[in-house]
């Protein structure tokens, strides 16, 4: 199933997409998308049919969960992404901490005050649907609940210039982009063979694919739950290919008026307009 739940004149809805790509209202069998949903299961929710569920003609998609708890992510994870910004293959997952609340997947992004180096980065989020500690690699895809896409709006000066720290650089207002679905595990039997894009003001940045991360999802579950147990609602950003402003020669961010859209296969796309920083 692809899960969102969508902005109304009349609140947030959770909603079920259909075969043709349209929002059906689940809120009359679920009152919203939460961690505690993915924890009881999805399965009543299969057994319905979405023809006869209400149609909604908003698109105007919040976050995939109400509550997500934590945003973890995965530094350098695809060779060719390390080489660009002259950082070494790393032998064990890169872990940092976004530590904003995730936004809508088209919500503006809003340039933090002072930033001169915002930047972009596609990457495949995976979404843990039960208590993971300690999984072994061939089970850990059975801790999944379901994937989406993510932008991890990175400020590099921020995050390389200001102490080291990478929270500090990928943490700011709106830099959470998540959605526009939360695509079910059984839709996307192989999450290493996924082609993903991002471009910027038309112009194609970021091309790759999930399988040349160099450590897969499942190594990356299981990794982390060797010392972190994840819990429904976890979040894990799991990199990004090439073609971020600051591997260019010569560099390039985000200006107020950019606008971002990019995508996943079978997760959907995303579009942020850039504004300049406000009080």
């Amino acid at each position: 199933m692809k899960l969102c739940r969508i902005r109304t004149t009349s609140g947030t809805l959770p909603a079920a997409i259909d075969a043709a790509g349209t929002p059906r209202s689940l809120a009359g069998h679920l009152p919203d998308l939460t961690a505690g949903t993915l924890e009881a299961g999805l399965d009543g929710l299969r057994a319905l049919d979405l023809a006869a569920l209400p149609a909604l003609e908003s698109r105007d998609y919040a976050p995939i969960l109400a509550d997500i708890r934590r945003i973890f992510c995965i530094g350098l994870n695809y060779s060719d992404h390390a080489k660009e910004t002259g950082a070494a293959i790393p032998d064990q997952p890169i872990l940092f901490m976004k530590a904003c609340p995730a936004t809508g997947a088209n919500d503006p992004v809003m340039l933090p005050k002072g930033s001169e180096k915002t930047d972009w980065e596609v990457e495949l989020g995976v979404v843990i649907g039960k208590r993971t500690a300690h999984v072994s690699t061939a089970e850990a895809l059975d801790h999944v609940a379901g994937y989406c896409l993510v932008n991890d709006i990175s400020e590099r000066a921020f995050q390389k210039e200001r102490g080291g720290q990478w929270v500090k650089g990928k943490s700011c207002d709106g830099f959470g982009p998540v959605g526009p679905w939360l695509v079910t595990r059984d839709e996307i039997p192989d999450p290493q063979a996924l082609d993903m894009f991002l471009d910027v003001n038309g112009a194609r940045c970021q091309t790759g694919n999930t399988g040349t991360m160099i450590f897969s999802v499942a190594e990356i579950i299981s990794h982390l739950s060797e010392f972190i147990t994840l819990q429904p609602g976890d979040l894990i950003s799991t990199g990004t290919p090439p073609g971020v402003g600051a591997g260019m020669k010569p560099q390039r961010f985000l200006r107020a008026g950019d606008e971002m859209h990019l995508g996943v296969a079978g997760l959907g796309e995303q579009r942020q307009r850039v504004k300049a920083w406000s009080a």
